[in-house]
């Protein structure tokens, strides 16, 4: 008998549409002759729509759709509520692969409504999740554990009302050109560089539409790479090879992260002396001190003198066409529909023990 996998997609975040694109890659790659697929789209307004087929998350046609699908927590039923036409229908699900990236979805909401379920589900927990998306709350985190990473200054949104302190604060402890961040936002949304103060003061602005938490780090020059890893629970965490980001912009922003075709990725790059190495035994070191389970990429800068230096950490990171997460798994020799398996394989056994 199939198993039923609901795959979650869409949210409210500001990276909606990279997450259907993201669920297109993983839908085509679930054995249908294992599991009954169950497509459940979130709206940008947080409507929760039954989706009939793959070919409506291309075409983005599902998000006018009428039939809802909502997840019950009641934890005795395990299951999705279908409502149509005033009548209800409860399908139990076995497991739920929530292909969900920014607030909403990869920020541990939507994994503790699975936990309340009791249902298992794919990728990182509650804890986790809350942790690598607020970018500050890694950092303090990354601190600790003393590794390298950027100078940065926490700025709240509402200091931006006394602008002139705010700039200060930062200009006492850092140099332009300065990056800054939403703390809570991925796929570089809300993210841009400044190089002086008219340029900072936008630059905070921007972010504060996002976010109330900005973070504003210190820029970091040499190669931006990327390295994947997967395990926890019962399972050994292992770390992929690494990746490196040729940005066709000044910096990896959302434009050129999924629309310019001119920005590339580079499979095992050559870095200098041993920076590669030490960027796997960091990725998991961090992965494991945020409780990571099932996946996540950690993102680091190479500097041209071989210094490794943290970036960030994605619990549920792209799986588009261009992704590397999955590319760097197909390196290693496991295909996407083998990567896909192991994934849900691992989520199914998250309560086991």
């Amino acid at each position: 008998m199939k198993q039923t996998i609901a795959v979650l997609f869409g949210g409210q975040s500001s990276e909606h549409i990279v997450s259907c694109m993201s669920a297109v890659n993983i839908i085509e790659q679930i054995d249908k002759e294992k599991y009954q697929l169950l497509l459940i789209g979130i709206t940008k307004e947080g409507h929760w729509l039954l989706v009939p087929s793959i070919d409506e998350v291309r075409s983005g046609s599902w998000e006018n759709g009428q039939t809802e699908a909502i997840l019950s927590p009641d934890a005795t039923k395990q299951c999705v509520i279908i409502n149509q036409n005033n009548r209800q229908e409860e399908i139990k699900v076995d497991i739920v692969f929530p292909v969900l990236h920014g607030l909403y979805g990869e920020d541990g909401t939507v994994q503790g409504l699975l936990e309340l379920a009791k249902i298992p589900y794919v990728g990182c927990g509650v804890l986790s999740s809350a942790v690598a998306m607020d970018k500050l709350s890694t950092k303090i985190i990354v601190d600790a554990m003393g590794i390298r990473q950027a100078d940065y200054v926490p700025i709240m949104r509402p200091e931006l009302n006394e602008m002139p302190l705010a700039v200060k604060k930062i200009e006492e402890k850092l140099s332009y050109p300065v990056f800054v961040k939403p703390s809570n936002a991925g796929s570089s949304v809300g993210v841009n560089r400044a190089k002086d103060q008219e340029e900072l003061k936008n630059a905070l602005l921007e972010a504060a539409k996002h976010d109330k938490r900005i973070l504003v780090e210190a820029a970091v020059f040499g190669h931006e790479v990327e390295c994947a890893v997967f395990g926890g629970g019962k399972e050994e965490v292992i770390a992929s090879g690494v990746g490196e980001i040729l940005a066709a912009a000044d910096f990896y922003d959302f434009e050129s992260k999924y629309y310019n075709e001119e920005s590339k990725t580079v499979v095992e790059p050559k870095l200098p002396g041993n920076a590669a190495e030490e960027i796997r035994q960091n990725a998991v070191a961090i992965f494991k001190a945020i409780d990571g389970y099932g996946l996540s990429r950690v993102d680091f800068f190479v500097t041209e003198e071989g210094q490794v230096v943290f970036n960030e950490i994605n619990t549920m990171p792209g799986f588009t066409a261009i992704s590397m997460y999955p590319m760097l798994w197909e390196a290693r020799g496991i295909s996407k529909k083998q990567l896909v398996e192991k994934l849900i394989s691992h989520g199914s056994v998250r309560y086991d023990g």
